[in-house]
């Protein structure tokens, strides 16, 4: 039982006890009228959250295990107040088929710490989409900026017709908006003139690649019907081309990254190549134009796109030879608590809505995303008032890089519970390997 504690309960914060049988919430209230526990433990001066499910994760592993594996990874969820993450399918071999998804959710099981779904590649006939749902996918992704998977993004006969086959199984298709032939003209362009600084990655990744490719997909959704998550927003016209057709009645929705709410262009210059990420970071209109669609409920989540690689892979002084992407699962939540200490643009109402309600509801995590008997022991115990620094390398991620290193924060996750077990306490895993829960459609 979680004791003489403070939780976010609907919308408030209450003084209560939470107790817990085996994975799920059995009763919240006061202590007389809790029931008998075997252990006690006290949260005094800690707030009680429901974990963060970060629907935009990288977990690496198979042939990129170099870069992070199940463990290392689900470690900087649990150690980052993340208590369910869903893997992305851009692996080693992709994530494709309902074999190669049974085989990733066999190696995963032995190692995770925290609760893990997937997300599937469209596969090359579309018959197998059926299957890849029956194994467990969660939802399917689409890459536009470059082919990923089975499917010919330049189709516009083709993807219409895989939408509405996943529309019927009632899956989201989750989206990466830029678009592939502007980004390829221009990287030709640009390296024909043998220009590659961050500079030119910013002229080949411009906003009219997401804007263009926004625009498309949400045809496709018109003509599909098929809901669609637009992954990592960037963009002022972006979000406003989603937001009219959210007005409409379209099933769309959209997330934004913590380093596309905090970082701009001067930014990226800055740190450099350690901060490159796809779509990058924008100038600061666009950065005005996602806090806005925060306040406004237009962005549905926030999600860190954690997509570790080495150090030597992020520092080429030829930036067409960098990968893209910065880990994020153990910043994320310092940095979202800072902006709420610091009453800027977000507050705890927001944060609950965006990395736990939210998306819940948008990938049908049943009994998850929120504290209330019934639910799922998904749970963090936070210390508001927690001032410290960023240090990447400390992470329990095998990156140890982040374009936020250094950074003072003020709040910090204390202990992590999944499925009622405690997994990290203070910064330390606490659990074995395989403890986590592997989460499937239905």
């Amino acid at each position: 039982m979680l004791a003489e504690t403070k939780a976010y309960i609907n919308k408030n914060i209450v003084d209560c006890n939470i107790a817990i049988d085996e994975d799920k919430i059995q009763k919240i209230g006061k202590e007389a009228s809790m029931p008998k526990a075997e252990t006690k433990i006290s949260l005094k001066k800690l707030l009680v959250l429901p974990g963060l499910i970060d629907a935009h994760v990288h977990l690496r592993d198979e042939g990129k295990a170099y870069k992070e594996d199940f463990f290392t990874g689900t470690a900087a969820a649990a150690a980052g107040g993340v208590t369910t993450v869903l893997d992305m399918p851009n692996n080693n071999p992709v994530t494709m088929s309902a074999e190669t998804l049974r085989k990733r959710m066999e190696i995963a099981r032995s190692k995770i710490l925290v609760n893990v779904g997937f997300y599937s590649e469209f596969p090359e006939g579309l018959e197998e989409i059926k299957n890849i749902v029956k194994a467990g996918a969660l939802s399917f992704k689409l890459y536009m900026s470059e082919k990923i998977g089975g499917l010919n993004i330049d189709d516009d006969k083709t993807l219409p017709e895989a939408f509405r086959i996943v529309k019927d199984l009632n899956a989201p298709v989750a989206v990466h908006a830029e678009d592939k032939n502007t980004i390829e003209q221009a990287k030709t362009k640009l390296k024909e003139a043998n220009l590659n600084s961050i500079e030119a990655f910013l002229e080949a990744h411009s906003e009219r690649a997401e804007e263009k490719a926004v625009k498309r997909l949400l045809t496709i959704a018109q003509k599909s019907g098929a809901r669609i998550h637009f992954c990592h927003i960037s963009t002022k016209n972006g979000i406003k081309e989603i937001v009219e057709n959210k007005k409409l009645g379209l099933p769309v929705t959209c997330e934004t990254t913590p380093h596309h709410l905090l970082l701009a262009v001067n930014d990226l210059k800055k740190i450099g190549t350690i901060a490159l990420t796809m779509p990058p970071i924008r100038e600061k209109k666009n950065i005005t134009a996602l806090w806005s669609g925060i306040k406004n409920k237009w962005i549905d989540i926030i999600g860190s796109d954690h997509a570790p690689h080495t150090l030597e892979e992020k520092t080429n002084e030829n930036v067409w030879n960098v990968k893209t992407g910065i880990p994020g699962l153990e910043t994320t939540l310092p940095l979202l608590l800072t902006e709420i200490a610091k009453k800027r643009q977000l507050t705890l109402t927001d944060l609950v809505r965006l990395c736990c309600e939210k998306p819940a509801e948008i990938f049908n995590l049943k009994e998850r995303g929120g504290i209330k008997e019934g639910n799922y022991a998904d749970l963090i115990a936070v210390d508001l008032h927690r001032k410290h620094k960023i240090n990447a390398s400390m992470f329990h991620s095998k990156a140890k890089f982040s374009p936020f290193d250094g950074w003072n924060v003020v709040g910090k996750p204390v202990k992590t519970f999944v499925n009622g077990q405690l997994i990290m306490d203070k910064g330390e895993i606490v659990a074995n390997a395989g403890c986590g829960k592997i989460i499937k459609r239905g």
